[in-house]
């Protein structure tokens, strides 16, 4: 797996706004995405879930429902996405693994 950018049209309003007034930029974020997820030794489903757990980390709900997306397209098991969310409590605390459960539950149901 190659971790492809969304398109256009499945991306949010905010950042299609910024792909389609700056093609170039949006390009340039692509090709990092693809670059970065080339760099190393870890499987498809692993990139994943470690991507899931970032947005996880930096609490960033779009970012999550994006990866939940992803992966399920990935045919990722959904119980390893709901995973991601339980490992966080003893390093992120329960109030922040208990909105990425809420985050990932939203891209499940």
């Amino acid at each position: 797996m190659v971790d492809e950018p969304a398109s256009l049209d499945d991306l949010p309003d905010v950042p299609n706004e910024l792909a389609s007034e700056h093609p170039e930029v949006w390009e340039r974020y692509s090709d990092l995405g693809r670059a970065c997820a080339e760099a190393g030794p870890i499987d498809g489903e692993t990139k994943r879930l470690v991507k899931l757990a970032l947005a996880v980390g930096a609490g960033s709900e779009g970012a999550v429902h994006s990866h939940v997306r992803r992966g399920l397209e990935e045919d990722v098991d959904p119980e390893a996405l709901q995973h991601v969310a339980t490992l966080s409590i003893p390093t992120l605390g329960f109030p922040t693994a208990m909105a990425a459960r809420s985050w990932i539950d939203d891209e499940l149901e």
